[in-house]
């Protein structure tokens, strides 16, 4: 056979288009379409050369230049390595990467695998040294293009900024966005207004944050409010009616949410140190194990707390010791740490509630009772116990201190901890419900 008659080896050619912002690509006919038509409209003129288009689509949506952490370029990549592609054929060059160093790696690796890249817009081809003198002198306008229109964006930004206005982002709880201006929610903004005002009142995010989780309260997004949105919520300037560019407060174009008494008067708690606030709250707390713990004697232990500088620590002091009476086996200790007693009074309640019997007892007990729990609810509610119990408030931790424990008595062997097993039914109710029961007493 002729030489001049032998047909061409199959040239299997990748299509890859890709568009930086996502608006459009909802249409039937977007722009990766328009793309894609002149490509396969370029493949099919060079069909007598054997070039082929694959049927696999690698399209970008949504996805900038400057990078190459883009989901369909990862498959051709991945395809080339494979050496199931010839040919990648693009619209522009800057489709498959704006930044010089990017691309001079792609077209390393599209040398090693002996795989031709075609521009369809700039004609060239990437095996000779002037198509490649080509691609470097088009690729350097491409990078410089996109980095002055980054500068272009930031000066803008920041100059919009300056005279207050809104320059997108996510919009804070309070406001909404209407026509590229920030407008007062009035639901929204009685919620935050009231956060302020109770973070004032408790002078801890910690208790607030456990607050509004126990209240469902939800953030714009519609997740619920944890203690880190908390603490952007209380530091964010927009509140106050201001607009804030790389640190510098501006006069914004929208209302004010938070007055600035409000304001000043909950950043002056948030100015106080950490450890300074966390004994603050720790004052605060009720004693967990008041009137349930006693020494050997039988003398009851009571709640007292030391301040040495700074900090606070709290004890359970026998009142033996308290009122200077015979204090009985000295071995006995006399005076406990408050936390270390109860968090070993916790841990052995959570002990128990895991084991078979009392699963089974609690279930039982809420069949018999009028109680608006499911039995999946009421067997997650004792293996989950520790999220449950941090959620809960001081004074309702307290509550089912006294609804499960009956006594605690301190020997020199250890503690020991009397549990009221008939009353886990009703500590179930009150975990779920401790709101209710508290506003009806």
């Amino acid at each position: 056979m002729d030489s001049n008659t032998r047909p061409n080896r199959r040239l299997r050619c990748a299509i890859y288009t890709r568009k930086s912002s996502e608006e459009g690509l909802d249409m039937e006919f977007n722009s990766l379409d328009a793309q894609r038509e002149a490509c396969e409209a370029y493949i099919a003129s060079q069909r007598s050369e054997g070039w082929a288009c694959l049927r696999e689509r690698y399209d970008d949506g949504g996805f900038s230049g400057g990078t190459l952490e883009r989901p369909a370029l990862k498959q051709l990549i991945a395809d080339v390595e494979d050496g199931l592609v010839d040919v990648i054929v693009v619209y522009k060059i800057d489709r498959l990467s704006r930044a010089l160093m990017d691309f001079s790696k792609l077209v390393e690796l599209f040398d090693r695998h002996g795989v031709t890249f075609v521009s369809v817009t700039q004609s060239f081809n990437t095996t000779t040294s002037m198509g490649r003198l080509t691609l470097n002198i088009l690729l350097s306008f491409a990078q410089f293009e996109r980095e002055v229109t980054a500068e272009r964006i930031r000066d803008k930004v920041a100059a919009s900024r300056k005279k207050g206005m809104w320059m997108g982002g996510y919009v804070p709880l309070g406001y909404d966005v209407v026509d590229r201006k920030l407008l007062v929610n009035e639901n929204e903004a009685a919620q935050v207004r009231r956060i302020f005002e109770r973070f004032v009142e408790l002078g801890s995010a910690t208790i607030l944050a456990r607050e509004l989780r126990r209240e469902e309260a939800r953030n714009k997004q519609g997740t619920l409010i944890d203690k880190g949105y908390l603490y952007r919520l209380l530091k964010n300037r927009v509140y106050r009616g201001e607009a804030v560019h790389k640190g510098t407060a501006y006069p914004g174009e929208h209302d004010a949410i938070i007055d600035a008494d409000l304001w000043d008067r909950a950043h002056a708690i948030l100015q106080e140190s950490p450890r300074k606030r966390a004994n603050n709250t720790r004052a605060q707390t009720p004693a967990l194990l008041k009137g349930l713990i006693f020494s050997e004697t039988g003398a009851a232990m009571t709640p007292t707390t030391t301040k040495k500088g700074s900090k606070l620590y709290r004890y359970y002091v026998s009142m033996d010791v308290i009122r200077n009476r015979d204090t009985g086996d000295e071995t006995a200790p006399t005076r406990l740490a408050a936390g270390m007693v109860e968090k070993v009074v916790v841990t052995e309640i959570r002990r128990i509630l895991q084991t078979p019997e009392v699963v089974t007892q609690v279930l039982s007990a809420l069949k018999t009772k009028t109680a608006n729990i499911s039995e999946a609810d009421a067997l997650g509610a004792l293996h989950e116990f520790d999220t449950l119990w941090a959620q809960l408030f001081p004074v309702e931790q307290g509550r089912i201190v006294q609804l499960l424990v009956r006594r605690i008595t301190v020997t020199a062997a250890g503690l020991e901890v009397d549990i009221r097993r008939e009353g886990i039914a009703g500590v179930i109710r009150e975990m779920f419900a401790p709101r209710e029961i508290e506003a009806a007493e």
